[in-house]
Order: C-alpha cells, then structure tokens, then sequence
C-alpha cells in the first residue's frame, strides 16, 4: 500500500512544527515509554524495532474497530490468513515484520507480510472500515494511523508521521498518538532506494500491548475466543 506522494507535502513539511506538548516523555529502556505509575490509564502499544522503541497510546474510544483488530493481530487472539504462505494461522503478526516504506519528514511504514506494500492478512473480518472523530487530526507529529488503498479497506498496514500531515484529514484511521519520535526519525531517515524501501530492512522485533489502569468490559487484549481476520493491505 503506498502514501501519498512526498511531493504532495512539501509545502505542508516546510511550515510544520512538532508540538512537544502532545509527546510525553519515554524514560523506560525495556519499553521505550515511561513506566506505568507515570503515564496515563489507557492501552497502549510498543514497537520494539532495530532503532529502539516507539510506545503508542492507542484511541480505542474513538477508533474501536480498528484498535480491536490491532492488538488482536498483535497478541495473537485474532486467526488470519498469511499472505506468504495461504495457511491459516494465530501467531503474533507484526513481530519479524519491517517497515517497507520510509519517507524523511513525511511517514515511516509497517504491518505488511510482503514488504511490499501489497500484502495483508486474509480472512474473515478483512477489510474493515475507516474510522474517524471529531478533532482527532493529523494536527501533530507521531499520529498512527492506518494505510489503505481506498476507503474502508483497512487491513494491518499502518504508519507513523513524523511531522503534522493535515492533508491527510479524514482519508486515514488514525487510532493512536505515538512518543519516541527521535526513532521515527531515525528511521525515516534510513537509506532506501526508489521505491523508498529501507537498503538494509528495519524490523518490528516485537510488540508490546499493554493497559495502565482498569481495563473496561471486553477490553480488545483480553484473550477470549478468536476473532476471524485477514485480507489485503493498505496505504495512506
């Protein structure tokens, strides 16, 4: 799945400046976020990557679809599809997984089986609608959202910005706010060839769900029965 054209954003990039006030600060070297006593009751996702840890404070009130189906794929509750091999499976899907496409000052790229912008799981409940709330924007850095390739074709592709990308408005799911932008950066910064893929592949060792304070009913990472999943890409 593929972003829009970096092109499309020059003049948005040129006038944009990180709001620090929405990032909190990481201070735990195992998750890369603070630890729990100090950051706010919610879910929230790490991504344990090749360049250090990106901790995510997901939406799941205002993006529940999509923040179910996530963590579902994360953890290993949901069954899919893999696109590499057709056979159904349950394993933790991002973990191994890299970032495909990396654009400096624009986005950096994941979920994708294939590497290529083109794969997603397959199977029940795959595609899966956009979701979008009122003042939830790509009005700051570090927004995760998800790609696609056309509305309501949500899969497990997302990606993270590194500067405010209002031109995205209302075309993306954006289901988490994202610290660590030092390693976004780091990582949209890598070389990459033409098809701006990474040269040397930057992977998504592992990912980490997990809840500061109570967790409300049918929380989506508690592990009860499996909810079917699987299908093609996406792309902001």
């Amino acid at each position: 799945m593929r972003l829009p054209k970096l092109a499309d954003f020059v003049a948005i990039l040129l006038l944009s400046v990180p709001l620090a006030a929405h990032a909190q600060t990481a201070a735990s070297s195992q998750t890369g976020a603070p630890e729990a006593g100090q950051r706010e009751p919610g879910l929230y996702m790490t991504f344990q990557t090749d360049k250090g840890n990106i901790a995510c404070k997901l939406f799941e009130k205002e993006s529940p679809i999509t923040v179910g189906k996530m963590v579902g794929l994360a953890i290993g509750k949901i069954s899919y599809i893999d696109p590499r091999t057709g056979q159904q499976n349950r394993n933790k899907f991002f973990d191994g997984l890299t970032f495909h496409r990396v654009i400096p000052g624009f986005m950096i790229q994941g979920g994708d089986p294939l590497g290529n912008g083109t794969g997603s799981p397959k199977g029940p409940g795959f595609p899966y609608q956009n979701e979008t709330s009122p003042g939830l924007t790509f009005n700051v850095p570090g927004r995760l959202a998800m790609a696609n390739a056309g509305r309501d074709t949500n899969a497990s592709q997302f990606f993270i910005t590194e500067a405010p990308q209002p031109s995205l408005n209302g075309g993306y799911t954006i289901w988490g706010q994202c610290q660590n932008q030092d390693i976004v950066k780091a990582i949209a910064s890598v070389q990459r060839d033409s098809n701006d893929k990474p040269i040397t592949p930057v992977h998504i060792q592992h990912v980490v769900v997990e809840r500061v304070g109570p967790a409300p009913a049918n929380a989506p990472e508690a592990m009860s029965a499996p909810a079917g999943s699987g299908q093609p890409a996406a792309k902001p």
